[in-house]
Order: structure tokens, then C-alpha cells, then sequence
């Protein structure tokens, strides 16, 4: 078994350019930390953060809604294709060690009640304030405090 940690990049399948950045930032430090990003596969954060750590040298994990791994964005390393839509979240959540939810919307809402549901940290960027989130204000504070 793998001692490298998992970190769950979760956010909107579309974001404007600002919070691309921000989430290819983020996805570069998890490669940078030594960690396994995981994400939804698809585009906007995922696409983002996924790009971020290759262009660090790191692995990423794509856990798609639909039944094909074409759909996976071109930075992802593992697609895996479960063809059950929206329920893929909760793989996710599982796979990961901790998450980062960098803005996002109702899906992404939803992934945060799972992971704070399984107990797992969820560190939030520009994303919902609820309880249970540990907010952060920089790319450089979600993976430290994820890391941590």
C-alpha cells in the first residue's frame, strides 16, 4: 500500500480564468508536497488543478461521472470511468486523504457534506462557508494545512 498521501482537488466543471489559476497553483503545490491529487477528471478546477501538477511532475487521478475515459481532461494519468454520474463524488471523497474545494457549486457542495459526513479535512478556497471547512486565503495554505 501506497504511503503517499491522496489529496481530493474538488470544484466547478467551468471557472473563469482567475480561478483556474488559483487551482492550477494549487495543483502544482500538491505535486510539489509529494502527494496524489484525485479529482473528478473533467474541466474547469479539475482541469486546472490536474495541469498544475503535471507541469510539477506529479500523478493524477480522474474519477469521471460517465462510462468513458476519452472524457477524462488531457492532464489526468488514471481515468477511471464509473458511469454513475453525480454518485462518482462519494469515490472521491473516499479515495482521498483530505480535500480542497477551490470555489465551485452545488456538486461541489455536495462533495464537502460527504467528506465532512466521513470525517475526512476539507480545506476551502474562494468555495462555500460552512462549518467544518478550514478556510484558507492561498494555494500555499490549502496544502499545508492538508499536509499538516
Amino acid at each position: 500500500m501506497s504511503a503517499r498521501r491522496y489529496i481530493g482537488v474538488i470544484g466547478a466543471g467551468e471557472c473563469d480564468t482567475e480561478l483556474a489559476r488559483v487551482a492550477e497553483d494549487v495543483g502544482g503545490r500538491i505535486a510539489a508536497a509529494g502527494a496524489v491529487l484525485v479529482c473528478g477528471g473533467m474541466g474547469g478546477v479539475m482541469e486546472a488543478a490536474c495541469r498544475g501538477a503535471k507541469a510539477a511532475g506529479g500523478t493524477t487521478i480522474g474519477i469521471l461521472p460517465g462510462p468513458d475515459r476519452a472524457d477524462a481532461n488531457r492532464y489526468v494519468d488514471v481515468a477511471i470511468a464509473t458511469g454513475i454520474n453525480e454518485a462518482r463524488n462519494l469515490a472521491i471523497i473516499r479515495t482521498a486523504d483530505a480535500l480542497i474545494a477551490v470555489g465551485g457549486s452545488y456538486g461541489t457542495l455536495s462533495e464537502i457534506g460527504f467528506a465532512l459526513k466521513a470525517g475526512k479535512k476539507v480545506v476551502g478556497l474562494r468555495t462555500w462557508e460552512i462549518k467544518g471547512i478550514v478556510p484558507a486565503v492561498t494555494a500555499e495554505d490549502t496544502v499545508r494545512l492538508v499536509t499538516d
